[in-house]
């Protein structure tokens, strides 16, 4: 695979902080879906008593129970799982779909419990986000590679939290250990970059900048193929494993991201402080 850099860099490095600006725009003003972990409401796992489709189950359901915030979230053969915003006993849902559906399993998600989950995700992501901060700027002792290395990751989850608000992936558990996994990918690819361009001494800036873009590469490709497989059979082969394809969403839209901010932003920050140095 051969790679050429283009010699006029320095506006490349305008396109990721675009895309991060217009993903920041688009959270602010859209917001994060919350699942009902951390929102508070009621999950049912039902046996269906007769045909119906999705639609049909959540009018009932609406109807019956007089509420609006309820999503069918998977329907195989005649089990569903349904969520509510709403947190319903489970005697007053098992009495309103008597002759629908009955109830195998149910959890209610009181809305206290819910603000305590989101006080945790924050201190978990901030508290996972500075200490790799940390890291990186012991390990390099140097602020400028440093802080290009902190702001490729910042800006892999500020694009990855706006891919779930455009596409409606709701903020749970388990996309919160995604944006988690996210943080390491994205470390990942920025310490190569940056252990190669600062630490080599063989070859031109160039020479080694290709190098670790062929690595690069290899490792995002590789891992946007897994997470990519992974969606596909979750949406199409086994949709109840919904929790498996949000992981895989946000690992998609957010490794995609990491293309960008590493090669782009990233690269070109740190090719413009070596050459001013040299």
């Amino acid at each position: 695979m051969k790679i050429k850099l283009p010699e006029s860099y320095k506006l490349l490095i305008i396109i990721p902080l675009i895309i991060t600006i217009s993903s920041l725009g688009i959270l602010l003003s859209h917001g994060l879906e919350e699942s009902v972990d951390l929102k508070g409401g009621s999950i049912a796992e039902l046996t269906l008593e007769k045909r119906m489709d999705q639609t049909e189950l959540k009018t009932i359901i609406q109807e019956k129970l007089k509420i609006k915030d309820v999503n069918v979230v998977s329907m195989k053969g005649n089990e569903a799982t349904v969520q509510m915003g709403s947190d319903i006993q489970v005697d007053e849902f098992t009495r309103a779909l008597e002759g629908t559906a009955k109830v195998k399993s149910y959890r209610s998600v009181g809305p206290i419990l819910g603000k305590e989950a989101m006080k945790q995700i924050y201190w978990t992501v901030g508290f996972a986000f500075l200490f790799m901060s940390i890291t990186v700027l012991i390990t390099f002792r140097n602020l400028i590679p440093s802080l290009a290395v902190i702001m490729a990751a910042a800006s892999d989850i500020i694009i990855a939290l706006g891919g779930m608000s455009l596409f409606k992936i709701p903020l749970s558990l388990a996309s919160i250990g995604a944006i988690l996994m996210l943080i390491g990918y994205s470390v990942d690819t920025d310490i190569l970059l940056t252990t190669r361009l600062l630490k080599q001494r063989k070859g031109k800036i160039t020479e080694r900048a290709i190098g670790a873009i062929k690595t690069g590469l290899t490792m995002s490709g590789s891992a946007i193929a897994s997470m990519s497989a992974l969606y596909i059979v979750t949406v199409f082969i086994i949709p109840e494993a919904e929790v498996l394809s949000n992981i895989a969403a946000v690992l998609i839209i957010g490794l995609s991201a990491d293309i960008l901010t590493t090669w782009l932003m990233n690269l070109g920050i740190l090719r413009w402080y070596l050459e001013a140095k040299s």
